[in-house]
């Protein structure tokens, strides 16, 4: 039997969609195929197009929503937007097809920096009960779009450090102050020299503009580490990390 959730059960639970960060698997397991899985415009390409294709036999519908996205204290922050127009907002796509959607920005670009958003694709199915009110969710996934300023490419400026803190933790922190977001996919922390791995971490984090974020790192083996300097070797959507960095002690 189906479960059937309230829209206030769906608003709280809104906050844990864009974690998702392995956005063409779990496209996949939906039955869903997008392409592409991110969004780049400029002041000279101000529309793009976005297709989703029903790899499933039966029909699906999908809401779609625009969303300014920032950072604060390195947390998400999402608010609905009429800056980007994404067309159509709602549509349903029969078994073994696809839509296009097209988007394209409403406003003009920054002069200096990068415009971040995300694009909320919500499928839902109408509700069996005779209260409308209540929707059957069934997959969300979101993509980025990108919008580069007016002026020059906007480029991140990373800036690493790396302290000691209790209980063995390493306490990895990144700030961002250029003008564009990084995407930070996988890292590691080598001991300098014998280049054995100290711990290591995977998954995918956004950092955009002016924004900082701090991993708490806990290495394989509880040893304290007691070189002054680490090697650090990062994957990123622009250029590649790798630096020595200065260990802080607290």
């Amino acid at each position: 039997m189906k479960q059937y959730i309230s829209r206030s059960e769906i608003a709280k639970q809104i906050t844990c969609i864009f974690a998702l960060t392995l956005i063409s698997a779990l496209s996949h397991a939906a039955g869903w195929n997008i392409d592409p899985l991110r969004i780049d415009l400029s002041p000279k390409q101000k529309t793009a197009a976005l297709t989703i294709t029903n790899s499933s036999d039966q029909p699906t519908t999908i809401q779609i929503q625009p969303l300014a996205w920032s950072q604060i204290d390195g947390k998400d922050v999402y608010i609905p937007t009429k800056e980007l127009l994404v067309t159509p907002p709602i549509f349903t796509i029969a078994g073994k097809s696809s839509q296009i959607i097209r988007m394209a920005l409403r406003i003009p670009a920054d002069k200096l920096k990068e415009l971040t958003y995300r694009i909320n694709l919500q499928e839902i199915a109408p509700s069996k009960t005779e209260n409308t009110t209540l929707v059957d969710v069934t997959m969300r996934v979101t993509i980025p779009v990108f919008i580069q300023p007016q002026s020059a490419k906007a480029e991140p400026k990373l800036a690493w450090s790396v302290t000691t803190e209790p209980d063995h933790l390493i306490k990895l922190v990144l700030e961002n102050s250029g003008t564009a977001h990084v995407k930070i996919t996988d890292l590691n922390l080598s001991s300098v020299g014998q280049e054995q791995v100290i711990v290591s971490e995977t998954g995918a984090n956004y950092i955009l503009s002016g924004q900082a974020h701090t991993w708490m790192l806990k290495p394989a083996t509880p040893q304290k580490i007691s070189s002054e300097r680490l090697h650090l070797k990062a994957f990123t959507d622009a250029v590649n990390v790798d630096t020595i960095i200065v260990v802080d002690k607290p």
